[in-house]
């Protein structure tokens, strides 16, 4: 009991390093069980593993019989959303360094707003031309945040950072690989960064955006959000996994967030699902993006219109850029 009351007193030396804005970091070695991997490891900001480590609070004389011993690795921890990623151990020493950096050398104020990284392809319009290029009708937006041939959120992580890394899983079970989390360096300086990647946003994704959220607050470290989906995932399995709650969780982070935060609209900004990924006052929009409280298919059916009015609809629900901007929902202080 001695022994292990120690651990009590590990998880308040972490607590006390977190109140102090370090960063801890843990690095999973074979084994890390029980109490180990249940303070020092689970309890850590980001936490790397080294391949084919046998990890799990019940160590393996300790489990049941009939237990899958392929749950207690590295690989599964980290396909569960409880760690960040597999690192070798040829490669352990520059990939904590490179973490160090990232999490002590915060960028000073406001992040910069994204850049395109590369040419937006503009659909045609019939008998119109978009002002500064911007789209000339509400379905026009639509078709152009849909668009293939658009940029997306890994195209512009990667123009806009000279190296990341990425944090994975929101530390209950899950990840969704349609929300890109981590930390990158931008002229020697760190901004914290939280994508959605265009597809319909998981309980898991929005728990983990929450989770950055939170780290880079207590670091110094501002965040970029980048909002692209048509919205959160509404299927079974997602209200199974607490969706709303999911989401709430990360309404509430980005409203008590403690540095700034940017937000840049890059494609379809579908009602609550991508709203909570939004800074209220400081989020800017491209040209190829919309912001709707609910898509023009699904408007049309519910006021009961039929599928040949969805263009029309979506021009009534004023959510190309130009009309966020006439409404005060975006910023304006440079071209959307």
């Amino acid at each position: 009991m001695i022994a292990l009351t120690q651990l009590q007193r590990v998880a308040r030396q972490s607590a006390l390093t977190r109140e102090a804005g370090l960063p801890q970091i843990a690095v999973l070695r074979d084994p890390t069980t029980g109490g180990g991997w249940a303070t020092l490891g689970a309890g850590a900001d980001v936490i790397l593993a080294l391949p084919g480590a046998q990890i799990g609070f019940a160590g393996s004389r300790v489990r049941p019989p009939d237990a899958d011993p392929t749950a207690y690795t590295a690989e599964a921890q980290v396909a569960a959303g409880a760690a960040d990623a597999i690192v070798g151990p040829e490669e352990l020493r520059e990939t904590l360094g490179r973490w160090l950096r990232l999490l002590t050398t915060p960028w000073g104020g406001q992040a910069p707003v994204p850049e395109s990284p590369g040419a937006v392809v503009g659909l045609p319009v019939s008998g119109q031309r978009a002002e500064a290029g911007l789209p000339v009708t509400g379905w026009e937006a639509v078709q152009r945040a849909r668009s293939p041939q658009r940029p997306r959120a890994a195209g512009y992580l990667d123009a806009y950072f000279t190296h990341r890394l990425a944090i994975s899983g929101d530390r209950c079970g899950g990840t969704d690989a349609g929300m890109l989390c981590g930390f990158g360096e931008r002229e020697g300086r760190t901004v914290a960064y939280a994508a959605q990647a265009g597809t319909a946003t998981r309980p898991a994704g929005y728990r983990t955006a929450a989770r950055l959220i939170r780290l880079a607050g207590r670091l110094g470290i501002p965040v970029l959000t980048l909002v692209d989906t048509p919205g959160a995932a509404n299927d079974a399995e997602a209200e199974r996994q607490g969706a709303g709650a999911a989401i709430a969780e990360l309404f509430g982070a980005v409203a008590s967030a403690r540095t700034p935060l940017t937000t840049l609209l890059i494609g379809e900004g579908g009602s609550g699902g991508a709203l909570a990924l939004a800074a209220p006052g400081n989020t800017w929009a491209t040209a190829s993006s919309y912001f709707s409280v609910i898509a023009p298919e699904s408007a049309a059916a519910i006021l009961k219109r039929p599928p040949e009015e969805t263009e029309s609809t979506a021009g009534q629900l004023r959510l190309r850029p130009q009309d966020l901007a006439e409404l005060g929902l975006i910023r304006t202080s440079r071209p959307v």
